[in-house]
């Protein structure tokens, strides 16, 4: 059976930022990470998907926010102090798209070592399998690795360009 991923090198250090999802540590490669921002007004945009909890003006453009939590069919959290919105640029058919994906904490960026990065399960994740661009050792427990173009697949993001271009339209007025 084939691999969705690449066997990384063993003595490859790869980095990631770590955040948590309730009690679940899960990870994204630091190179699609823009930045981190506290969790502040996000504008509803009605008729989108239930895992969109709408836009934000981030510095003049309209950034559409993903809750991550629903995404993967989890209840939405309520937010906290530690609650945060991580900008990340997801490749789609039109070149590259800003988006925000809410999280109940941000960890630490780590690095781990291409030996210690296995292939992802064939069962037992609490989401679904293609999410999961592979698994991370750290301390003796695993951290996932999130496929972010199959989290937020071509299909959705150009619904949520969609989104930030009606509500980049409706603001313009």
């Amino acid at each position: 059976m084939a691999t969705r991923s690449s066997e990384p090198e063993p003595d490859e250090q790869h980095q990631y930022l770590t955040f948590l999802l309730g009690d679940e540590m899960f990870a994204i490669g630091i190179l699609s990470i823009r930045e981190i921002i506290e969790y502040g007004f996000v504008t509803d945009v009605p008729m989108t998907p239930p895992f969109i909890r709408g836009v934000i003006n981030l510095r003049g453009a309209v950034v559409p926010v993903l809750d991550l939590a629903a995404r993967f069919g989890r209840q939405a959290r309520e937010n906290s102090k530690r609650t945060c919105i991580v900008i990340v640029d997801i490749e789609g058919a039109n070149g590259s798209q800003q988006m925000g994906v809410v999280v109940d904490a941000v960890n630490e960026v780590l690095e781990i070592a291409g030996c210690d990065i296995e292939p992802p399960p064939e069962f037992g994740a609490r989401i679904r399998n293609d999410f999961i661009k592979n698994m991370g050792k750290i301390d003796g427990k695993f951290v996932i690795i999130l496929d972010l173009n199959r989290v937020l697949s071509v299909e959705e993001v150009g619904v949520i360009a969609n989104v930030a271009n009606s509500a980049a339209a409706v603001s313009s007025v």
